[in-house]
């Protein structure tokens, strides 16, 4: 990296749950030749992280409102990652910083309401400038995005052949933090949660079929699964994932990279049998429901995990998930991908996943895919084969075969 700029990466909310996190990864897991620092809107606070986590690191202060010190801060960053949400009410300032001092970012948002605005506002910007501004760097939708971008580039490599479809069911064990929980209760006081019924809400204008395709309508109730022979059903993170990888997949378009023609996206739950399917598809629909009422919003909130706060490190620590693709081949073939890794999946692996995101974007700039490429990116068009690497190398199970 060039010296020109004091840090490497700057963590930014890093005293927040998942920033605190953050550090710890940082601090157990990159060598000195990363210069890195801490940020966020209470000294006080961020010394104790420091102090708890042992990182022997520059300490950095601004308000997420603060434009004048985001400026600051982004200034003296190649790298910002972001874990202060909800990203809606706390992100804006610090990405216009990104944007405008030219500096990479990173973050976890699940907000795909807040990404279209950044779309609107920045994209032809950061893309001329080659800045990569890259949300959904967590369990949304790494695991998603990623794996799709692997089992199609497998395909087409070992292959020789487009695809036409990828499919992707999910198994999991965890718990949720506060800030998670914050987020999705401010897009339902936002107004902005009826966006999300759009399957294309975050491709490029031109680039949005007229009509809604068949198998990007996002599915309503369990079914049996006849490839995976096993019963599936609706994931809540879906109307997530399902538009980051729609992303992926029209900007590759634009890049004459195609996954395919007409390619489909599709994710799910995976369950044993039908009565856990039917009833997890129940419960979902009534906490969704819950969620989209006032007076059920303020009693969950008095009743559900803080901002600040989450699982227990045994709960993080025992949690996992398994995440299957299946690939369907132009000609009929079919690729299998598995992607598995160990640690509760809204913490343990959203924080590695992020971490080694922007250690992408800090270490291996010149490796990434695009050498001038920038704009708001996914995980896959952004950092792509060199963030799939990295996770290899810090444990997270990838695979890949023909079926």
């Amino acid at each position: 990296m060039s010296n020109s700029r004091p840090y490497d990466v700057v963590l930014y909310g890093a005293s927040g749950f998942t920033g605190r996190q953050t550090v710890e990864y940082f601090a157990q897991n990159v060598g000195e030749q990363i210069r890195w620092a801490i940020a966020g809107r209470n000294r006080q606070k961020l010394e104790q992280v420091k102090a708890d986590c042992a990182a022997a690191v520059d300490v950095l202060v601004a308000d997420s409102q603060d434009q004048e010190g985001l400026d600051t801060i982004a200034g003296q960053a190649h790298v910002i990652l972001n874990t202060a949400g909800p990203f809606a009410l706390y992100g804006d300032f610090l990405v216009d910083a990104c944007v405008r001092k030219q500096t990479h970012y990173v973050d976890i948002t699940g907000e795909t309401p807040w990404v279209k605005s950044l779309i609107q506002r920045y994209h032809a910007k950061a893309s001329a400038d080659g800045t990569r501004i890259i949300p959904f760097c967590g369990f949304d939708s790494v695991p998603s995005d990623l794996g799709t971008y692997l089992v199609v580039r497998f395909m087409q490599q070992e292959l020789g052949v487009s695809c036409r479809q990828v499919k992707a069911c999910f198994k999991a064990a965890g718990g949720f933090n506060g800030g998670t929980l914050a987020s999705a209760i401010n897009l339902m006081q936002s107004g902005e949660s009826s966006q999300m019924a759009d399957p294309y809400l975050l491709n490029p204008q031109e680039e949005s079929p007229p009509d809604i395709v068949p198998l990007s309508q996002d599915p309503k109730g369990p079914q049996y699964d006849s490839d995976l022979q096993t019963w599936i059903a609706p994931f809540f993170m879906g109307p997530v994932n399902t538009r980051v990888v729609r992303r992926s997949s029209a900007l590759f378009d634009q890049w004459q990279e195609s996954y395919g023609p007409h390619f489909a996206y599709q994710e799910y739950l995976k369950f044993g049998g039908p009565l856990a399917a039917f009833g997890t598809t129940l419960a979902t629909g009534v906490f969704g429901l819950a969620l989209s009422q006032g007076w059920a919003r303020t009693l969950l909130q008095s009743r559900l995990p803080q901002p600040g706060s989450g699982p227990s490190t045994q709960v993080m620590d025992e949690g996992w998930f398994r995440c299957e693709l299946i690939g369907q081949a132009s000609n009929g073939q079919q690729v299998r991908g598995l992607i598995y890794n160990q640690g509760d999946p809204g913490n343990r692996s959203t924080v590695k996943f992020l971490c080694e995101s922007a250690l992408c974007l800090a270490t291996q700039a010149d490796q990434l895919p695009g050498k001038h490429r920038g704009g708001i990116l996914t995980p896959s068009t952004g950092l792509g084969d060199i963030l799939a690497d990295r996770l290899r190398s810090a444990g997270t199970k990838i695979e890949l075969a023909i079926r």
